[in-house]
Parts: C-alpha cells; structure tokens; sequence
C-alpha cells in the first residue's frame, strides 16, 4: 500500500477490515514495517485494521537529504499525515526503538487522537533524558548514538565487509530472512544515510510532558540500549491507565524475538482500552504488502 501526503509517499504494510479498529505500527532502527509482520497476522484475525508504515528515509518517497529534516515534530507530524489520509479520526498507536520514540510523542502531543499507546523497548524520552543525566549504566548504553552521528564514517563501516557491521546489530535474534531483507533495504542508495539521520536530526524542540492515554510499555533485561532505570522510571510519565510488562531473558528485538507473547500482550491492552473487534480478518500476502 502506498499512502500519499503533503511530506512524499509512504510505503506500508496493511491487513485487516477497511472499517476494523485501526491500529498503526511503527518500526524503529534498521528495520522496516515488516517488523511487525507476526502482530499484524495477530490484530488482523481478530478484526483490526493494521498499518505499518516504512516511515521517514526509510521510504523511498520520503527521502529528504537533510538531517534537520528528520527532527522528532516531523516524524510526528508523518503519523497524523498518514493517519488523516486513512480517514482515522482516532487510532491505537504502537512503536518499538524509534517508532517507539516517535509514538510517545505523538500520545503526548495528540492525547485526542490516540486511543490506546503501546511501546516497545523504548522508555518514556522524559526517563531516558533524566537517566542520559544521572545514571552511569543508561550514559554507558547509548554512546553508540554519538558515535553514529560521524557521517559518512558511519555509513562506511556500516556497509563494508558486505554490510558486516550492520548485520551484527541484529545479533542471533532477529531470524536471518528479516534481517535480509532489511539489510538489502538499507543498502539501496541514500538509504541508510536517511535511517541514520534520525540520530543527526538535533535535539527535539521543547520539553516533553506526561503520557495521557492508556498506555503499555513492554521491556526486556536483556536489552542492550535501553537499561533498567529509565524502563522502570517511565512509570512516572504516565498520567493514565498503565501497564509495565518485563520479559526476561530477552534482547531489544522482541517483536521478532517474542512475537507471540508480544502479540498476546498488545491484544490484552487494545480489549482493555475499547473493545475487540468483531471483524471478520483479511490475509496477509506473502511479502506482507496489498
């Protein structure tokens, strides 16, 4: 599916009734809607309209060459874009690393469009912000974001050694299909250039506030950049309904790693928070994509 707006045109995988409730997924680094695909085979059969869109530079239709042009209100902004031109008034968002960033914003910012929240990995930016400051553990986890702001150096040792380094990030977790796919993905030109100037973009513009939706949060202990203080801290900026799911023993791709336990929990959180949808499920294709 291709979704049109005033930004450039998004690529994205869909499934489930036009008239389902409708659920936006959003991936994080370095992957791509297909993320998601074992949630969007579980929303879809239980009647949910599911979009997961390839979002900002990973898009070849959205593809702006600048880093500025990638600053958090902007990514916030392409979810509203996308979301009015699927004519949902309100939605269920769920993100995972800077999807899931991006979805915490857009609940803070939109409280009267997102129904119910669901994040993955990613704490609350205010805990993370707060740990970045005063907690050696979480300074520690996430050097590698300064260090992937060197451009073209990082792109360089990404890609070389046939995209050597970029697959190790993927570790043993994530199956090697996807990660395929996802390397081809980024290896195209201009586009892993555009994935890493999420990192390049700045810091956001203002401060950010409390979460006033419903709202999931789902870690691991095994998480390599996200560590255990700013993930039991996000508590603290939820001003809603709010569930802490901690799943042992697992690294930072859970979608791929736990699909089925993840599903389970989005789907307990989505009854929870506006009812099951009574639908009747459309299939997804094999690549995932109508």
């Amino acid at each position: 599916m291709s979704i049109s707006t005033a930004a450039g045109v998004f690529d994205a995988v869909t499934a489930g009734p036009p008239d389902g409730r409708p659920v936006l997924l959003l991936h994080g680094f370095p992957q791509t809607g297909l993320v998601w695909r074992r949630q969007i085979a579980a929303l879809a059969a239980e009647g949910h309209r599911v979009v997961a869109p390839d979002q900002r530079g990973y898009s070849p239709g959205v593809r702006p060459e600048r880093a500025e042009d990638y600053r958090i209100g902007l990514l916030v902004a392409d979810v509203l874009a996308i979301t009015e031109e699927l004519g949902w008034p309100t939605f269920d968002l769920v993100g995972h690393d800077w999807g899931g960033a991006v979805a915490w914003w857009t609940a803070v910012g939109h409280p009267g469009r997102v129904r119910s929240l669901t994040v993955v990995s990613t704490p609350h930016p205010g805990a993370l912000a707060e740990a970045l400051r005063s907690d050696d553990d979480q300074h520690a986890r996430s050097q590698y974001m300064r260090d992937w702001r060197e451009t073209p150096a990082t792109e360089q040792r990404m890609l070389a050694d046939d995209a050597k380094l970029l697959r190790s990030l993927y570790g043993e977790k994530v199956p090697r299909a996807s990660a395929d796919a996802y390397v081809r993905h980024l290896t195209r030109p201009g586009a892993l250039t555009a994935a890493l100037n999420w990192y390049r973009s700045g810091r956001p513009d203002g401060e950010i506030d409390v979460v006033k939706v419903p709202t999931l949060y789902v870690w691991s202990t095994g998480d390599t950049a996200f560590g255990p203080g700013p993930a039991r801290e996000t508590g603290r900026w939820v001003d809603a309904p709010y569930r802490f799911e901690i799943l042992p023993d697992l690294g930072h791709w859970i979608p791929e790693e736990a699909p089925e336990t993840l599903s389970r929990l989005l789907l307990d959180h989505l009854r929870a928070h506006g009812g099951r949808n009574q639908h009747a499920p459309l299939t997804v294709d094999d690549d995932g994509r109508h």
